[in-house]
């Protein structure tokens, strides 16, 4: 039986969660919250670092800014995505504004930009916005 090492998206705790034991209900050790409540969370660099160096389940980042429009045209996309593939799949958001020393790590040329993580490393990016179905497919194939 192994178990899944999940960051939380308010404080940043490292929580272990056991194999036979559901993510979907579980909360943070640190915090108290919710690990997974289908609303992805705006994260700071910390909280960023420390999803992509410690999660052992994927990470899919929505890197946005309050100011574009097709950014906050994906957002509720991004939101129902993120009820499909929790808690297979960790689902954050990360405001290029706010966090620009991490968009400008991240090589980020547009916005909306979808980066899926997996072991500590980039695996797959998308630019543009696209549909909840779109997410979807391209998540799978990118982990295929």
């Amino acid at each position: 039986m192994s178990e899944s090492l999940i960051v939380c998206a308010s404080c940043g705790g490292v929580n272990r969660v056991p194999g036979d034991r559901s993510a979907l209900g579980a909360k943070c050790g640190k915090c108290r919250s919710s690990l997974y409540d289908g609303h992805p969370r705006d994260v700071s660099q910390a909280i960023f670092e420390k999803q992509i160096s410690r999660s052992t389940i994927p990470v899919l980042v929505d890197v946005w800014a309050p100011w574009c429009g097709p950014c906050r045209m994906m957002a509720p996309a991004f939101e129902a995505a993120a009820r499909e593939l929790e808690p297979r799949v960790r689902l954050i958001k990360l405001n290029s504004d706010e966090q620009q020393t991490v968009a400008a790590q991240l090589g980020i040329r547009s916005i909306p930009t979808l980066i899926l993580f997996a072991g500590g490393r980039e695996i797959a990016r998308q630019p543009g916005a696209m549909s909840q179905r779109q997410i979807l497919q391209w998540v799978t194939a990118a982990k295929s």
